[in-house]
């Protein structure tokens, strides 16, 4: 592969790098010539993506544990991925850590699992920008990307949950538009050492929703099927990570095939 898409030789983070979203990251990453390393707590699935990946990949691809509920593990991450590959040129968080009982309506939820809640959403950004920038400080050049949401820019539209059991609590509403926001803050902080700070927004991702939201939801959306497939996110993601997207930065990228229009 050449030209501004070209990822050979760079380094990539994927947090949550064998889960829904991040598989589908991490699998674009190494077809597109990068290094990747897939973090994940889940240590058999992740080594088995790696396995994988690693049979057809131009860079290599590598397994790290992390939980990104963890600060200090989140830390230790960046510092192997260092010492392995002397730099990191792009690390995506798609991580979703929740409390036991999430999710609960509105009301159900205490204050403190509501809270704690935003706070783990939240914070796993934080501990990806403190845990990486300072390297990319030193390189003067890097890309961070946050998972946001449809619902950190609209609100819900509750006529589609109606018979199913899904919910859609508050919280992730207030820690998605939170992570936006979070972004732009960043990404004027750090642009002057050449980081930029990006946010992906997906629509509904399809992951064996009941069918009578499935139809309710497509009603809203502009392409069909409706629901995306979390290949439909990927070449979002190379594309902040490359040269195509050098000056973009402080932005949300929504890709919902027309749902929130």
């Amino acid at each position: 592969m050449s030209g501004m898409f070209d990822l050979t030789g760079k380094t990539f983070v994927v947090i949550g790098g064998a889960g829904l979203i991040g598989s589908a990251f991490s699998r674009a990453l190494a077809e597109s010539g990068g290094n990747v390393v897939v973090a994940d707590q889940n240590e058999s699935k992740a080594k088995d993506l790696v396995a994988e990946l690693s049979k057809n990949a131009k860079g290599e691809v590598v397994f790290e544990s992390a939980d990104i509920a963890d600060p200090k593990s989140v830390d230790a991450l960046a510092s192997r991925v260092i010492e392995t590959f002397g730099r990191v040129d792009g690390a995506v968080n798609t991580a979703y850590p929740h409390t036991a009982k999430y999710p609960q309506a509105f009301g159900e939820a205490t204050h403190e699992e509501s809270m704690e809640n935003i706070s783990l959403i939240l914070g796993g950004n934080f501990s990806t920008v403190r845990s990486f920038a300072p390297q990319m400080k030193k390189q003067k050049s890097g890309s961070i990307v946050f998972i946001g949401s449809i619902y950190g820019v609209v609100a819900p539209k509750f006529d589609i949950y109606k018979g199913t059991e899904m919910i859609n609590p508050p919280e992730y509403a207030a820690a998605k538009g939170g992570t936006i926001m979070l972004s732009k803050y960043f990404a004027s902080l750090l642009g002057p050492d050449n980081i930029r700070v990006n946010v992906i927004s997906p629509g509904g991702v399809l992951d064996n929703q009941p069918e009578p939201l499935l139809k309710a939801y497509a009603k809203h959306a502009r392409l069909a099927p409706g629901m995306l497939a979390p290949e439909d996110l990927a070449g979002t993601l190379v594309f902040l990570f490359s040269d195509a997207s050098r000056k973009i930065t402080g932005q949300n990228l929504i890709v919902d095939g027309g749902w929130t229009l």
